[in-house]
């Protein structure tokens, strides 16, 4: 009889698969984090980071930091996995995140903004989400290099801010690693 192949993998096995990806992993990645002030939120968005590798997250304008209570029972300890700032008035951070090499795209609904998937975010990237209720402000998005969007096709009219970091910061990686095509793409063996 044969092991069964869609067995959950054991915890050394994740370690190597994720070491895997690691190495096949060369794209800088960094937050800018809008005055999101829901710990729930943030919680969810630091261990998003950590799991794909961000290198550090901005806090801008009333953002709550990872340190809340409420945040940590969702980070989980991430935070400790990722740099992070003390919040500063956005255009700071923006500034800040340029100054470090990173093209600076918000994800936003606006007139010019392009569907996610259009995107432009090769390279070392640092992806903008704003507040729960308004989302990023205007002195942001002026400040941004580009704006994107993440279609959607049910009635509602959007995501939740850490659901919306997820995808973006996914698909900024499922790009990078789609283009190294199937020979150097990690899997378990």
């Amino acid at each position: 009889m044969t092991a069964n192949p869609r067995r959950q993998l054991r915890p050394t096995d994740v370690k190597r698969l994720n070491r895997t990806w690691r190495r096949n992993t060369e794209g800088r990645l960094a937050l800018i984090v809008e005055s999101v002030t829901g710990p729930f939120n943030i919680g969810s968005i630091f261990r998003t980071a950590a799991a794909f590798g961000a290198d550090r997250i901005w806090l801008a304008g009333n953002a709550t930091p990872p340190t809340n209570p409420k945040a940590q029972k969702t980070a989980l300890g991430t935070d400790r996995l990722v740099s992070w700032e003390e919040p500063v008035p956005v255009t700071e951070a923006v500034r800040a995140a340029k100054a470090d090499g990173f093209r600076v795209v918000a994800v936003e609904l606006t007139g010019d903004a392009v569907p996610l998937h259009e995107a432009e975010l090769s390279g070392d990237v640092c992806l903008v989400v704003g507040s729960e209720d308004h989302g990023c402000s205007p002195a942001l998005l002026e400040a941004a290099d580009a704006v994107c969007y993440i279609p959607q096709v049910g009635r509602v009219g959007s995501f939740n801010v850490g659901v919306a970091t997820a995808i973006a910061v996914a698909e900024v990686r499922r790009r990078e690693w789609a283009a190294l095509g199937p020979a150097r793409a990690a899997g378990p063996e």
